[in-house]
């Protein structure tokens, strides 16, 4: 199926003979569908709309709505009580939406994870550096490369940006970008493979032959309520090796044999396992004589059937740990390991993570998406090791999301740091005001002094702005939490904002222009 083939309609009978478990409740089986939504304000003439119950939202409340807006078929939930309904609109019933979604989104579009070899990346930290330094990696190796994720969707020759703030989109988003890796004829799709989206169905029909696991943390227990559920989530990737079919290229279980959930994730499928770290005994690709450079590491990496040499740009242990992750990926699939360590040193890294912003300035200015503890604690420790001057922080913690995040931003800048500045980071609709505030105490509990070890600053861009103005030769002003977003979330609004036009803005104003 080329892309223009994904414009054409498709019969819902050919749905229906791919779901078991659906059922056609009225309407005509020979009903042409042209798109599959789940937002009903997308749901337009012609369209498939799948009425998910939501957390905040039930879909099924918009059926009426995309009934008028001239959709042709829905899939509903068994049980749920339907509304009058005009008899233009097909019926079908399914047990579940969410995962029919999935199903949906997939028969579309053709199925083009069947025509990829994918790779699936989770765990709590790395996930995105990992995928931009595999892509590099099979790149160097020759491969052409399709990349979904955090920070972008990467195609051969272009590079586009996810509108949506979540690492994994929705089911139909997933599909369609799939299918354009497929016909840009892409050997492999990078799949940023988040807990959410695991656990909320919307990979479900992702034909995945690779799957590496980082690390976990507790993080993200605000919606997975336990750290059990959250592991539990991210091992659906693995179990989802033993469904994928069989593309000829075998099945590969990656793991950080440093973690120890390692084996846990080994435990949900027969596939091949290929163990990387720095310090188990069972690792298979290891980093030896490994030497941290202010700007980047050198370190020789050894596998199975090899060794090479390898100089990253990226500074700090734990990004080696993300290229043992990538080239442990490369070799799964059979690249070669002397490419793999090219394509490695070749990396640019990431925007938004440990990004310099140069404008002429004494002193540096670094922008991280770090917005947890650990994450914190680690760019504090990788940057103190080439800090000459003082270190200094500005930092938040986002609401609505776990509240032990705060515990653990201002225990990290307080002990990490030299002086912290605490202020917003997407408070949505709690108090701004009180989650600085509570960051601040958790600070004070660590023996820092309001005033003197850490201001509290709800305003962001006046928060950057002192942090700017405070800082002097040699000292470093790390700006963490936000990273590569473009946009602040007050309330259910997303306010346009990024975090490295301020800084260089407020540069500006004390006159350094680069």
């Amino acid at each position: 199926m080329t892309h223009d083939a994904i414009s054409h309609t498709r019969p819902l009978r050919s749905f229906l003979d791919e779901l078991p478990g659906a059922r056609l409740l009225r309407g005509d089986p020979s009903t042409p569908i042209v798109a599959v939504h789940h937002d009903s304000r997308l749901a337009g003439p012609g369209s498939l709309f799948t009425a998910i119950p939501g957390f905040t939202v039930d879909g099924h409340r918009f059926l009426p709505d995309v009934a008028a807006a001239g959709a042709a078929a829905a899939i509903v939930e068994r049980g749920h009580e339907l509304p009058q309904l005009p008899e233009s609109l097909a019926l079908v019933e399914v047990p579940a939406t969410r995962p029919a979604l999935s199903a949906a989104a997939a028969w579309f579009y053709g199925h083009p994870a069947r025509e990829l070899v994918v790779i699936g990346i989770t765990g709590t930290d790395g996930k995105t550096t990992t995928s931009h330094l595999l892509t590099s990696a099979l790149e160097a190796a020759g491969a052409r490369v399709g990349r979904l994720g955090t920070v972008d969707v990467y195609l051969p020759g272009e590079m586009g940006h996810v509108t949506a703030r979540m690492t994994t989109p929705e089911a139909p988003e997933v599909h369609r970008l799939l299918r354009r890796m497929a016909d840009a004829r892409c050997d492999y799709a990078i799949v940023e493979s988040t807990s959410h989206g695991l656990a909320l169905h919307r990979l479900d029909h992702v034909e995945y032959d690779v799957a590496v696991f980082t690390n976990i943390t507790s993080d993200h227990l605000d919606f997975h309520k336990t750290f059990e559920a959250y592991r539990d989530a991210k091992a659906r990737l693995f179990s989802a090796l033993d469904r994928a079919i069989d593309k000829g290229v075998g099945k590969h279980a990656v793991v950080n044999a440093d973690d120890p959930s390692a084996n846990y994730m080994l435990s949900h499928t027969h596939a091949e396992p290929l163990r990387f770290g720095l310090e188990a005994r069972d690792a298979d690709v290891v980093a030896r004589n490994i030497i941290l450079r202010p700007d980047g590491t050198n370190f020789r990496v050894v596998a199975p059937h090899g060794m090479a040499e390898v100089s990253l740009r990226l500074p700090a242990l734990f990004n080696v740990m993300n290229a043992l992750a990538a080239a442990s990926a490369a070799l799964a699939v059979g690249a070669e390991l002397q490419a793999v360590a090219r394509g490695l040193g070749e990396c640019l890294g990431v925007p938004g993570r440990m990004e310099r912003i140069e404008a002429g300035q004494p002193f540096e200015v670094i922008v991280d998406y770090a917005h947890t503890g650990d994450a914190v604690r680690k760019v504090l420790e990788v940057l103190r090791d080439v800090c000459q001057g003082r270190l200094i922080i500005v930092v938040g913690a986002a609401g609505e999301r776990d509240p032990g995040r705060r515990y653990g931003v201002g225990r990290a800048a307080a002990e990490g740091a030299d002086f912290a500045i605490f202020t917003n980071e997407d408070p949505r609709s709690e108090d701004p005001a009180q989650i600085v505030r509570e960051i601040g105490r958790h600070a004070e509990s660590a023996g820092r002094q309001r005033g003197i070890d850490f201001l509290e600053i709800e305003d962001r861009r006046e928060a950057i702005a002192t942090a700017l103005a405070m800082a002097r030769y040699g000292d470093i002003v790390v700006i963490a939490g936000k990273g590569h977003e473009k946009s602040i979330v007050y309330g259910t609004e997303a306010i346009p904002w990024d975090d490295r036009e301020v800084a260089r803005e407020e540069l500006a104003k004390l006159g350094y222009r680069g």
